[in-house]
This record gives C-alpha cells, structure tokens and sequence, in this order.
C-alpha cells in the first residue's frame, strides 16, 4: 500500500482520489498517476505540471523514483512568496 498526500491547491483538485493505493514493486511515480489518477481529470492535468515537485517520505525527489510497498507519496505544488 502507498499513501498519497496533495498539497496547497493540489487537494483541491483530488476530491475523491484515492488516499491509498496498492501497487506492484517497482512502479515509478509517473505510472503511479497514470494508472490511479487519471480518471481524475483536473487533478491529473494539474499533476502533470512540469512545476509539481514530488517527495516520497518526506524527502524531495525525482519524479522516476521507484515507489516501494509502505512508501508516503507527496504531490506538491510551485509556491510563491514574497
């Protein structure tokens, strides 16, 4: 099982996506959205963001990084600050 967090607008675009999801070893981010949250059109879209940053427990990182079973996936979106 791999948790999935959204953050900033991000949660707003997930509604009814999945918290949770299984998957088999070695499944890398990309296909994790592909096969889980593409039927949630403007979360995908919004995924698909060159912009949207990825951290896999607590630690940013690249978006080819293969998931393990246990593994918290975060989707975060560009911030701005002034």
């Amino acid at each position: 099982m791999i948790k999935l967090l959204f953050f900033g607008r991000l949660s707003d675009y997930s509604g009814s996506a999945p918290g949770q999801v299984e998957l088999n070893e070695n499944t890398a981010t990309p296909e994790l959205i592909r096969l889980h949250l593409s039927n949630h059109r403007d979360l995908f879209r919004e995924l698909n963001q060159p912009q949207v940053m990825v951290a896999v427990n607590q630690q940013l990182c690249d978006w080819k990084r293969t998931l393990q079973a246990g593994d918290e996936v975060a989707f975060l979106p560009p911030v701005t600050g002034g």
